[in-house]
């Protein structure tokens, strides 16, 4: 009779460990526009706009835009590696947002824009060097990207999360990151 609780509490622990997911930690100008362009990428389970790269505890959004706190706005990309590997992910982030501007992207300006990934671990750190790598050959110019330790994801604002879904008529959703949309929709079809 003992026997039955021990086979269910087996088989849930056995059935959530296969269900893995990992995350990293992205920034390449405003992060409305890589949260935008994550949810398109298939085998992505969560994207979570915040700040990272800084020295201040639990930044605002205006002391982010302030450049008082070191940090850039970033996205954390919760991912299913079953479906999407790290590897395409990193690889998707160069199509997502030009890592050869230098101080910022497009209109964007100042170091909360800059581009940089943020690993967790030496597996994390060894995937970006080498994807940068690849991203550099036969580049216009040096891929600017940080690839730097993660010190501390802090979530952004609520108002932050899901933006262009909530405002796609606002005019910097049309403007810049409709288009950005359209180009990565365009790129993932012709990869099908």
């Amino acid at each position: 009779m003992r026997i039955l609780p021990l086979l269910v509490v087996f088989f849930t622990m056995t059935f959530s460990s296969s269900a893995k997911a990992d995350s990293v930690v992205l920034g390449g100008g405003c992060f409305w526009c890589l949260d935008a362009a994550y949810k398109l990428l298939p085998g992505v389970t969560q994207i979570t706009c915040g700040y990272s790269g800084g020295t201040v505890a639990n930044p605002s959004y205006e002391q982010v835009c302030a450049e008082t706190t070191g940090h850039a706005e970033v996205v954390k990309v919760d991912f299913d590696p079953a479906k999407v590997s790290l590897e395409q992910v990193l690889a998707y982030f160069w199509q997502a947002h030009n890592p050869f501007q230098q101080g910022g992207q497009g209109n964007d300006m100042g170091a909360q824009y800059r581009s940089i990934i943020l690993y967790a671990d030496a597996t994390q750190r060894a995937a970006a060097e080498k994807s940068r790598a690849e991203e550099q050959k036969g580049g216009p110019s040096p891929v600017t990207t940080e690839i730097v330790p993660l010190q501390q994801f802090w979530p952004a604002e609520d108002y932050h999360q899901d933006y262009f879904a909530k405002h796609p008529d606002e005019v910097y959703c049309s403007v810049v990151i409709r288009p950005k949309v359209a180009k990565l929709k365009h790129l993932l079809e012709n990869q099908k």
